[in-house]
């Protein structure tokens, strides 16, 4: 049995007819085999091209180098008996910090030779054969120094006919351990402040009720007055399968100083040296074994989450080699040293774009901080600050006081807080970005949309600390095929029942422009919380983050007098809804005149005329009924054209005639209230009783129920014939996972407006749209928008809240056909 790593670098080593590719095709892929006699061929087209070999040697460490960086297992097919070629592709094994192994074919000489003897390829004679076979032997005996993890050597064909390959996992992969997970920043010998913390987390001795793990970051020693206790209960919990630890910095200096080795005593070294000298014998020896086998770092959560002590790059995530422990152990460092005399740190978190969220310790902060999908949790306990927790994957922080300082550190903890919270920085938004979300997958932000989000942001929205939302795009649904109709209620309950929704709600789509509004309750709360202290109490803004009047404070005060009843009822003094700002006319009242009014008004002007001029000729014998009947048709089209347009518009002087129809409560004071049920919503919005207020009528449906479908259908039906824009509908609690949030279903005379007075003429046409990219871009908009709303109610920094605001914004420029 052959037992290599998952993930690693298999050099088959043998002369030439030894089987290697016969071995290779019986048990690895053929797309993780990389030949040299097939690269041979590639750059020659001859595979025998003995010229050709240094090309074809340049093409084959390509391949593998390409294969390795992107994780994939890769065996070499080639010769491998001299020392030089194993060495190139050792090095190349460590360049991309992977393992190696090889695996070595010894068979007699005279096989080898008879075996190339029948083949017509090989006419180059025994010679060859007999001057590889003295390599491999001048090999066999110092192979095992090259610097590969193990050499497996099969002597004989017998050994190698009946040898099994069996695959390693790395040992860092723990990715089968999906959670739940209380991750605890460095403890530092703080063994009665690390009981509290379990305490809080709601740890009873040494497991959790409700079956979490605690992953601990290392550095569970030195300077603090217990490293003895923190290693007992550590250990413990580990040994009892509720805990795993990777290696911290401290623990490495500690064991080389336990093992006798020179080290400098420094950093906290000494007590814990003077308190693990107080412990019994085997119980030092029992600590000394525990820490030598911490590892670096650790994947888990099918590779959602890794953590390591000081942080590791998504290139070194699941590799093995010293650079990677050293960078989980010490990270990046500039090779320099501050004031304090301490190596100044590379930032690596600044330039992270990994998939996997990153919790490490290592540098002491005054408060954890996201950069990246990263986070640091060493908040200097020791140092008399704060032991932190971080719960995933409820990404929720637990902290508890330090009891004193129990060291005094090298330099102010204060030095290290990082950035402020509420300083934006346009490095945050420009270039391709990768905005992790704990809603979906990450979301890709490419430069030349972040360029032109950029613009809009700088010069036309509202002060960024308003903008901690934007509502995301909102998809037709599939086109219907019935008689008249380009959308219909049928294919929408389909789309929904197909994806396992059982009950969904239908909300009037109102016949406005779609609003964000936060609110405070007082200009001293907005101050506080948002940052603002301009004196106004909240902000109205459309969906692309602008401001709907020039001034709508007015608006604004009235709209919070309005939400009154929801101040107690949500426990906050903040909120921010999701609304439509009605009439349309009220935003967009110079487009209807420019884009709408004037194309109605020529159609009704002109139509006329020439339906009189067509029915003069064909008085006059001319065949002109077709073209009259079908300008008949478009003149009765200008018509309903605007008729259409013109029930979204009314007179409004000043607020007189304003109304708002909030129909989403989105975030308040620790709750990112989106995730509640939609009838949630409905019940506590319908307690606002104002003028102001338009409610939303709706109705539940039953997928399953047939009446309930036609019972809504019917109610569409209705809606659009009095000139309702339609409805939308939605599952009617939060659905994960690739589920559209809302399909609109518009009225057959409103997608006049939408296509055009004569759209009904071109149905066959328009049938064929494309909807792919308007549903790909309303699901990684509403993720987005959950992410901002869920970093909001948790209390995170402004820029960390703007990141996916932004990103929204940065999404509104793909070239989507704006009509759907």
């Amino acid at each position: 049995m052959i037992s290599v790593p998952e993930l690693s670098l298999v050099v088959l080593v043998g002369v030439s007819g030894s089987g290697k590719s016969t071995f290779a095709g019986k048990h690895f892929k053929p797309t993780q085999v990389i030949s040299s006699d097939f690269c041979r061929g590639v750059v020659s087209d001859d595979e025998n091209d003995q010229s050709a070999t240094p090309a074809a040697f340049d093409l084959l460490h390509h391949i593998v180098g390409v294969r390795l960086a992107r994780g994939l297992f890769t065996v070499v097919d080639a010769t491998n008996v001299q020392y030089a070629a194993r060495r190139g592709l050792l090095d190349l094994a460590k360049r991309h910090d992977v393992l190696a192994d090889a695996i070595v074919l010894d068979v007699p000489e005279e096989v080898a030779i008879e075996r190339n003897s029948v083949r017509p390829d090989r006419d180059f004679g025994p010679g060859v054969v007999i001057r590889q076979r003295k390599d491999l032997r001048r090999s066999l005996g110092k192979i095992s120094g090259d610097g590969f993890r193990r050499v497996h050597v099969l002597r004989g064909l017998e050994e190698i006919d009946a040898a099994e390959i069996a695959y390693e996992r790395a040992w860092s992969d723990k990715t089968e351990l999906t959670g739940p997970f209380d991750i605890i920043g460095d403890v530092h010998g703080c063994r009665s402040e690390l009981e509290t913390l379990l305490g809080e987390l709601g740890w009873r001795g040494l497991r959790h009720p409700e079956g979490r793990t605690a992953v601990f970051v290392g550095d569970l020693v030195d300077r603090g007055p217990d490293t003895p206790g923190v290693l007992r209960l550590v250990m413990d919990m580990v040994e009892a399968g509720t805990a795993v630890c990777v290696a911290g910095n401290h623990e490495q200096k500690l064991v080389r100083a336990l093992n006798g080795r020179k080290v400098k005593v420094a950093h906290g070294l000494r007590e814990s040296l003077d308190q693990l000298a107080a412990q019994p014998p085997e119980f030092v020896e029992r600590a000394t074994a525990f820490m030598t086998g911490l590892l670096s770092h650790y994947r888990l959560d099918g590779g959602r989450l890794v953590v390591a002590h000081a942080g590791l790059k998504e290139a070194y995530h699941g590799r093995s080699s010293g650079r990677v422990r050293a960078f989980a152990l010490y990270g990046d460092t500039t090779g320099e040293t501050d004031e304090y005399g301490l190596p100044v740190r590379y930032p690596w978190a600044d330039e992270y774009r990994g998939r996997a969220m990153v919790v490490y310790g290592h540098t002491p902060t005054v408060r954890p901080e996201w950069v990246n999908n990263t986070i640091c949790l060493d908040t200097g306990a020791v140092f008399g600050g704060h032991l932190t927790a971080l719960r995933y994957p409820e990404r929720q922080i637990v902290q508890v006081p330090a009891e004193k300082v129990w060291y005094e550190p090298a330099k102010p903890l204060s030095a290290g807080a990082g950035r402020d919270p509420g300083m934006l920085d346009i490095t945050d938004v420009i270039g391709t970005r990768h905005v992790e979300t704990r809603f979906g997958s990450r979301v890709k932000v490419v430069d030349q949309n972040a360029a032109a989000a950029l613009e809009v942001m700088s010069r036309f929205a509202v002060d960024p600390r308003w903008l901690v939302y934007l509502p995301p795009t909102m998809a037709p649904p599939e086109t219907s095929t019935l008689d008249g109709h380009l959308e219909h209620p049928h294919e929408a309950f389909e789309e929904f029942a197909a994806a396992g929704v059982r009950e969904v709600v239908c909300e009037e789509k109102h016949m406005g422009s779609r609003a964000v509004a936060v609110l405070c309750r007082t200009p001293e709360v907005a101050a506080a919380r948002f940052g603002v202290a301009d004196g106004s109490a909240g902000a109205l803004y459309t969906r692309t983050g602008r401001p709907f009047f020039a001034d709508t404070t007015a608006l604004v005060d009235r709209l919070r007098e309005a939400c009154e009843p929801l101040w107690a009822e949500l426990g906050s003094d903040w909120v921010v809804l999701d609304c439509e700002l009605l009439p349309w006319s009220a935003k967009a009242g110079e487009l209807i005149r420019s884009q709408y009014a004037s194309v109605g008004a020529a159609a009704r002007a002109a139509l006329p005329e020439a339906v009189s001029a067509l029915e003069a000729a064909a008085g006059r014998g001319l065949d002109v009924a077709a073209l009259l009947d079908r300008t008949r048709r478009r003149a009765g089209n200008a018509v309903l054209f605007r008729d259409a347009y013109a029930r979204y518009c009314w007179p409004v002087h000043g607020l007189d005639g304003i109304r708002v129809a909030p129909f989403q409560i989105l975030a308040c004071e620790g709750r990112a209230t989106a995730l509640e049920p939609h009838a949630w919503h409905l019940e506590m919005l319908a307690r606002l009783d104002s003028p102001l207020i338009t409610p939303t009528r709706h109705r539940f449906v039953t997928l399953d129920s047939p009446g309930s479908r036609a019972e809504a259908t019917a109610w569409w039906e209705s809606m659009t014939a009095d000139g309702g824009e339609g409805m939308v509908v939605k599952p009617a609690a939060y659905t994960p996972g690739r589920v559209q949030p809302g399909v609109k279903v518009r009225g057959r005379e409103y997608l006049r407006i939408i296509y055009g007075p004569d759209y009904t003429e071109s149905l066959d046409v328009l049938r064929r749209r494309f909807l792919g990219k308007k549903r790909s871009l309303a699901l990684r908009e509403y993720v987005l928008g959950l992410e901002a709303l869920s970093r909001l109610a948790d209390g995170e920094a402004a820029w960390r809240v703007h990141e996916p605001v932004f990103a929204v914004l940065a999404l509104e420029s793909e070239p989507v056909d704006p009509r759907l």
